[in-house]
């Protein structure tokens, strides 16, 4: 089965690293994009299975492309794309969720997760997305076997 594709959209690369990392262990593909003029190329070229993408971008990358790039200008760009007019998206954001958690879903967002990201529960959320199993939890590490207690004949109760 092939992996599921994911599309990392961030102007951190450092955050870029992480999820790529944390993403790729958990068995998926990621590309990723620094704007939104390379998000756009990434998605009609990847045609990726969900797109994490951060909300905003600072002026000097928002302006990728000549346009004034954030969430909601990409989002409404990719529902009118064929490549991507039905991919999920979850928000990633350092944003204060109370400005922007209602406005990212009614936009079309279908996840939403604060920054820091506790990864975990992100790849839990993208396993429940895909339908997928849980992993199996590893197996307990294994200790060195303890002789058995010896035992000692029962004694007859006093007559």
């Amino acid at each position: 089965m092939t992996p599921k594709k994911i599309l990392v959209v961030d102007d951190s690369l450092l955050i870029l690293k992480v999820l790529s990392l944390k993403l790729t262990s958990a068995g998926y593909t990621v590309v990723t994009a620094v704007d939104g003029a390379a998000a756009i190329t990434m998605a009609r070229q990847e045609r990726p299975d969900l797109i994490l993408l951060d909300i905003s971008f600072p002026p000097d990358v928002a302006h990728g492309g000549g346009v004034n790039w954030d969430a909601f200008t990409l989002m409404a760009w990719m529902r009118r794309m064929e490549e991507t007019a039905n991919t999920p998206v979850f928000i990633i954001t350092s944003s204060d969720p109370a400005k922007v958690k209602d406005k990212s879903f009614a936009a079309g967002a279908v996840g939403f997760f604060h920054k820091p990201i506790h990864h975990d529960e992100l790849v839990a959320t993208i396993r429940k997305l895909f339908g997928e199993p849980a992993p199996e939890p590893p197996p307990p590490a294994s200790t060195p076997e303890t002789p058995p207690l010896a035992s000692t004949p029962e004694t007859p109760p006093p007559a």
